[in-house]
């Protein structure tokens, strides 16, 4: 990830990307998982670069993860690279053996 300047960092304000071509593998089956990612967050100093975002997100495509650590790591490098005064990221995964899995990491927790 990288990011941008926040010109209006003297403000609140909320900013949302959707990305609905997430995909990852299931470690169990090497099957692929495919989700819609939402992070919301409020910006400090920093913007997160949507380019590179996106980048980072198709870095899962290939890789065996588990919904749950897939959303809370996501999480972690958005803290550590963006450090946005809240976020919230939500990964809907697409159905899968008859279930729907939502997952929802928050910072501050």
């Amino acid at each position: 990830m990288e990011t941008i300047e926040n010109k209006y960092k003297e403000r609140d304000y909320e900013v949302q990307i959707r990305f609905p071509e997430f995909t990852c593998l299931c470690p169990k089956t090497s099957q692929p998982d495919f989700a819609e990612i939402v992070i919301t967050y409020v910006p400090d100093e920093l913007l997160v670069e949507l380019k590179a975002l996106k980048f980072y997100l198709n870095s899962y495509r290939n890789e065996g993860i588990f919904h749950e650590e897939a959303v809370n790591r996501i999480l972690n490098d958005f803290v550590e690279t963006v450090r946005p005064r809240k976020v919230e990221i939500i990964g809907n995964f697409n159905v899968r053996g008859g279930l729907y899995t939502t997952v929802k990491a928050t910072y501050p927790s």
